[in-house]
C-alpha cells in the first residue's frame, strides 16, 4: 500500500489531484485508515496508470470515467486504442516539424494548413468515447443505479458477490455441470435486472474481463476463493458457446 503522498512523488501528479480523482468517483483509494489516510495498492496504481495514458491523450475526465466504469470494459483493448492514438499523434507531430522545417528552407510566405488537420485523431477518439461510454448498456446502467442510494448499491454489490461465492463453493465441479450452468444464468438474470440488459454478448466480455481486470479478478477471488474468476470465466464460456453467439 502506498499513501497518497507516495502516489504523488511516484506518478509527478499532485495530492490536490488524487483527491479530486477521488472526490469524483475516478480513483477511488483502496483503503482509507482511522486516521483519514488514502491508501493505494497495485490494483488502483493499474487503474491510475490507464487514467493518466487517457489524459495524455487529452480525454476529459468525464470520459475516462465513463470508458473504465463500462460494464464491458476491456483494459487489453483500451491499450492497444491508445497505442493506436499515439500512433496517429506521433504521425501528426512528425508532420508539424516537416512543415515547420519546409517553412524554414523555403521561407515564411509558404502557405499549406494540410499539417494542421487532426481529422483522423479526432475521429479515432471518439470511436474510442464511442465503444466504451456511450453503449446502451452503460446508459442503461446509469438509468437504473442514478436513483440508488449508496447503502442500495452497496447492496446489490453484496448480493452480486454471493454469485460468486457460489461459483467458488462449485470450482470442484466442471463448470459444463448443470449446477453451474444454472449459476451463470441467474447472474446474467441479476445483472440484467439490477444494472443493464446482459446479452448473451455482454456475458461473454464480462467473462474475459473477470479475469483480465485485476481488480476484479481479486474481488472475486477473496469472496469465492483462488482460481474462482478464472473458474466463473471458464463456465460463462461454455454458456455463451452453448448460445452459439
Amino acid at each position: 500500500m502506498q499513501t497518497v503522498n507516495e502516489v504523488s512523488k511516484l506518478t509527478g501528479i499532485s495530492v490536490r489531484t488524487l483527491h479530486h480523482y477521488d472526490a469524483i468517483g475516478l480513483l477511488k483509494p483502496t483503503k482509507i485508515t482511522s486516521a483519514g489516510y488514502r491508501l493505494y495498492d497495485h490494483v488502483a496504481l493499474r487503474r491510475l496508470q490507464i487514467i493518466l495514458m487517457f489524459r495524455e491523450l487529452q480525454f476529459p475526465l468525464k470520459d475516462i470515467k465513463a470508458i473504465l466504469d463500462s460494464p464491458t470494459f476491456d483494459p487489453s483493448e483500451a491499450l492497444q486504442q491508445q497505442i493506436t492514438l499515439l500512433e496517429f499523434r506521433r504521425k501528426h507531430i512528425d508532420q508539424l516539424i516537416s512543415f515547420a522545417r519546409e517553412i524554414q528552407a523555403k521561407g515564411v510566405e509558404q502557405m499549406d494548413f494540410n499539417a494542421f488537420n487532426k481529422t483522423e485523431i479526432t475521429q479515432y477518439e471518439e470511436e474510442v468515447k464511442k465503444r466504451w461510454g456511450s453503449t446502451k448498456a452503460y446508459e442503461e446502467y446509469t438509468q437504473k443505479t442514478r436513483t440508488k442510494t449508496d447503502e442500495e448499491l452497496h447492496l446489490t454489490g453484496d448480493k452480486l458477490l454471493s454469485l460468486f461465492a457460489q461459483f467458488g463453493s462449485l470450482r470442484n465441479v466442471h463448470p459444463a455441470e448443470k449446477i453451474v450452468q444454472e449459476n451463470v444464468k441467474k447472474l446474467q438474470q441479476f445483472i440484467s435486472e439490477n444494472y443493464y440488459n446482459c446479452t448473451d454478448h455482454i456475458l461473454n466480455s464480462l467473462g474475459q474481463t473477470y479475469v483480465c481486470d485485476e481488480r476484479m479478478k481479486q474481488n472475486i477471488d477473496k469472496v469465492g476463493g483462488d482460481g474462482t474468476a478464472e473458474f466463473a470465466r471458464q463456465a460463462i464460456t461454455i454458456y455463451c458457446q452453448s448460445k452459439k453467439i
